[in-house]
């Protein structure tokens, strides 16, 4: 039988959370990395749903992107808000967070608030260095796309058996 969890445990579980979050806030790494080797979760959350992977993106904290990632972080966790870390990081303009995000496998069309990517954000707010990095990436995963499409249509034809064009005509 498990011990009861008194109102100390709790209290102090929150102060834990809460010293969490602002070390994900402010990219204190090392002090992250402790807790999450003692068993905090990777995708804690605070009350609006800002995930530490999230304040550590939206805020430019390369190096603990980096480690919450490594880590197992979810890296299309969204906010109450609906917002994608890649959205926050696009929306700010940090671009080493960006291509960590986009690396890890992040949504780039995902919507973040109003139909809006974080390709629009980066857009709307002038973050042209992040704009080109989106535009590009995207580019080469739709051509990849492009290029498996080509490849699947030529195997279906190889596949099927030939029919001369009387045989197409009496259809």
């Amino acid at each position: 039988m498990m011990p009861a969890i008194t109102a100390e445990d709790e209290r102090r579980y929150a102060e834990l959370q809460a010293m969490a979050l602002d070390f994900a806030r402010h990219g204190e790494g090392t002090d992250l990395a402790r807790m999450l080797a003692a068993g905090l979760p990777v995708n804690l959350s605070d009350h609006k749903g800002n995930s530490l992977l999230m304040l550590a993106a939206y805020h430019g904290h390369e190096a603990c992107v980096a480690q919450l990632l490594a880590q197992g972080a979810e890296v299309d966790r969204r906010n109450d808000r609906g917002q994608t870390p890649l959205g926050g990081a696009a929306f700010k303009g940090h671009l080493a967070v960006v291509r960590l995000l986009v690396a890890a496998g992040a949504d780039l069309e995902a919507d973040n608030g109003v139909g809006g990517t974080p390709l629009m954000f980066a857009a709307m707010f002038g973050r042209h260095d992040v704009v080109d990095l989106l535009l590009q990436v995207r580019r080469g995963r739709l051509g990849i796309a492009a290029r498996m499409l080509v490849a699947w249509s030529r195997l279906w034809r190889s596949l099927r058996p030939v029919q001369s064009r009387q045989q197409l005509a009496s259809r």
